[in-house]
């Protein structure tokens, strides 16, 4: 099977992104199956001249790599050059693992990846102008053969938005780095090194992950305060640990009126190492998320044995597989309620602890790039 594989956000520009990561190891997964032979894959990539993503552990001999000049322009290549590369491999299929193109050619199968419908479930205010990547969804939720998506729950609001079958749509769940994201004890002079960077000190609740609007975090501060309201005593920190993202000049301001202001810890973002660390120093996780399409950040954390509440909304009650305590992410109240109870019981710490590793273990990328694969010569097959 020859599968050509648009590889624009393996690019320097977009491999830290959440596709360029969901790419990067699909793709390393997929080469790994290759290798041991359990299918005959020929996969074509596409890298600009100045790039080298190509370096970074994708040598192989189930892998070409072709320069693409046009790569460096990525309007062009969205709208028409990726089309236009991935004609000349002559593919059996072609994969997209985002839906921000025109479509290519149609003389091969076509896969793509519609990570969620958070464009189409929250208003603007949360999301952004998205106007441009709602078409370009429309035309690939339409038009491809098959879509990936990461959830159930996802699954069934892209059949509601696009009226899609549901045999059309395909549920792959995401897998995790497993290497630092595990219930291995954090190593001492690195923990207390990066909590005294941030001023960090035990106890404290931690939400990591981009900071914006969607993240729920104006309530997240708004729950604190009520905690805090109701025992006066209470002595813990809330950390939040992520890169800006749309809105936080919200949540910015939402600290900045807390009387509490100086408890509440942004630390910017992190390389993975220290955020995994950081994770395994945290006394509770918190994802108090409006919408989520798989919510890695819940993996992390189940994943570290560090107990974990969250929000009951989209797909995040899925993904962690009932193991949690939920709270109505539109009540700060019953958040406030839910983690403090979380950080007073050691026993209810105990039982989310033990169920989230035991959920966590579920996912992993071999998974992943085995379920991608499997939807890929389903394709084939049903294109003829």
């Amino acid at each position: 099977m020859i599968i050509a594989v648009d590889t624009l956000f393996l690019s320097k520009r977009f491999r830290h992104t959440g596709t360029g990561v969901y790419l990067n190891n699909l793709l390393s997964g997929c080469l790994k199956i290759a290798r041991a032979a359990e299918g005959n894959y020929e996969f074509h990539g596409f890298m600009a001249p100045n790039d080298d993503w190509a370096n970074n552990g994708f040598v192989s001999p189930f892998l070409r790599v072709h320069k693409a000049q046009v790569l460096a322009q990525k309007r062009l290549w969205l709208l028409g050059g990726m089309a236009i590369h991935t004609a000349r491999v002559r593919p059996d299929l072609v994969f997209l693992p985002t839906a921000h193109h025109s479509l290519p050619v149609r003389s091969a199968a076509i896969v793509t990846t519609i990570l969620d419908a958070i464009s189409k479930r929250l208003p603007r205010s949360h999301v952004g102008n998205a106007a441009l990547l709602n078409v370009m969804t429309w035309l690939n939720a339409r038009l491809a053969n098959k879509i990936i998506t990461i959830s159930e729950w996802s699954k069934q609001d892209l059949i509601e938005i696009y009226g899609l079958h549901s045999k059309k749509v395909e549920v792959v769940y995401l897998g995790y780095d497993k290497g630092l994201y595990n219930d291995i004890p954090p190593d001492i002079e690195d923990s207390a090194a990066l909590l005294a960077r941030f001023g960090i000190r035990s106890p404290f609740v931690l939400h990591h992950g981009m900071v914006q609007l969607r993240k729920n975090l104006v309530r997240l501060i708004q729950a604190w305060d009520r905690m805090i309201e109701s025992c006066k005593d209470f002595d813990a920190q809330l950390v939040l640990a992520g890169p800006m993202g749309h809105g936080h000049d919200e949540i910015m301001s939402a600290r900045e009126a807390s009387p509490n202001r100086e408890q509440i810890i942004l630390t910017g973002a992190l390389p993975e190492a220290e955020l995994a660390t950081l994770i395994k120093n945290a006394s509770v996780c918190v994802i108090p998320s409006l919408y989520e399409g798989f919510c890695l950040p819940v993996v992390e954390a189940m994943a570290c044995g560090v107990p974990t509440v969250a929000s009951n909304a989209s797909c995040i009650p899925e993904v962690s597989g009932g193991a949690l305590e939920y709270f109505d992410p539109l009540s700060v109240e019953e958040m406030a309620q839910t983690i403090r109870c979380a950080l007073e019981d050691s026993d209810l710490r105990d039982r989310l602890r033990d169920r989230g590793l035991a959920q966590a273990a579920q996912f992993s990328w071999e998974r992943c790039a085995r379920e991608t694969l499997r939807v890929f010569a389903k394709t084939v097959a049903e294109n003829g």
